[in-house]
């Protein structure tokens, strides 16, 4: 029997649905259930062939039993090295090295010294900053945001210096980024799971949560669509994530990767749609029953972002494919 395992917290409906999907897909050796853990050695081997991962970027305790999970050979979806590893402003770096937009951004130190650090901690940090660099090069208005995600804390819209030095001022011993506002047409969220598959939602971040998806699907302008879904297939092969939405703005007709470092995008049916929701799972439900099937006891199964291979990403052909499909 190859288990499949979720591990999760407030999404409930999320994970039983995945799990649910999994089971009525019938399919014989595979069973997906929530992990229960009541201990963990650091030689214990993993039982499950996949564990889904939905909150261990909360949870220390679970991030480090997925590390020691996939030395077993457990399938952990996310990645749990490399979304460690992951930030913001190096995700910007890897799009704008590979011909993908993305907005101005510039790292910024914490605005208050770290606990156990003071002012020796950054001799090599020169100070004042040169700021009148900085601002020439995002301009304004501009978005002051985590270096790491935080579930929209922190993220302040700034129309000029007073204001961004004094949302800078509140953010604490948090390192931050000072990113350009992109004046968008049309903004996207999409879901990408496996890779391969994208789902398209016209998104409107500045209407209330319960709003802000205004439709889904392919979009009415294929040329649009495919432009976009190309972007964002492209995107999650660099970053390597199974699991992940990417946030795109359209201004004169070119789009602008806006945010994608959420390798647990938002579910809620109540907020995505129902439709939306049942693509995810399904999707995600597909992906899981696939992996298991290619597991190998044993063996290290982790995969990796192309960026570790190469400086200059592209479409791999067996994507492509899955843009021509979508788009029949």
């Amino acid at each position: 029997m190859k288990k499949v395992g979720l591990i999760f917290g407030n999404d409930t409906e999320f994970a039983l649905e995945v799990i649910n999907k999994i089971n009525n897909k019938d399919e014989k050796g595979i069973y997906a259930e929530p992990v229960l853990l009541d201990k963990v050695f650091m030689d214990s081997k993993s039982d499950y062939a996949v564990i889904i991962d939905r909150i261990s970027y909360y949870v220390p305790f679970f991030r480090a039993f997925l590390k020691s999970a996939s030395l077993s050979g457990t399938i952990v979806i996310n990645n749990p090295f490399w979304w460690s590893a992951d930030e913001k402003f190096f995700e910007c770096s890897i799009a704008s090295a590979n011909g993908i937009k993305v907005p101005k951004s510039v790292l910024l130190p914490s605005n208050e010294h770290p606990d156990f650090t003071d002012s020796q901690t950054f001799r090599n940090l020169m100070f004042p900053l040169d700021w009148e660099s900085i601002f020439d090069y995002v301009g304004f208005p501009a978005m002051v945001k985590p270096l790491y995600p935080s579930v929209w804390k922190n993220v302040y819209r700034v129309n000029n210096q007073d204001e961004f030095f004094n949302a800078y001022n509140q953010s604490g011993k948090v390192t931050m980024i000072l990113q350009e506002v992109i004046d968008y047409s049309d903004y996207f969220r999409c879901h990408c799971v496996d890779r391969k598959f994208v789902r398209i939602m016209k998104y409107e971040p500045k209407n209330p949560e319960d709003l802000r998806y205004v439709s889904s699907g392919e979009l009415e302008d294929r040329k649009l669509n495919a432009k976009i879904t190309e972007m964002v297939i492209k995107i999650n092969e660099s970053l390597g994530y199974d699991i992940n939405s990417v946030e795109i703005a359209l201004k004169d007709n070119e789009l602008y990767a806006i945010d994608f470092f959420n390798p647990v995008p938002y579910s809620e049916p109540a907020y995505i749609g129902e439709e939306n929701f049942d693509w995810l799972t399904q999707k995600v439900a597909d992906m899981a029953i696939r992996k298991a099937k290619e597991y190998k006891k044993g063996k290290i199964n982790l995969t990796w972002g192309n960026y570790l291979f190469a400086s200059k990403i592209k479409v791999s052909k067996q994507s492509k494919k899955s843009v021509t499909a979508k788009k029949s």
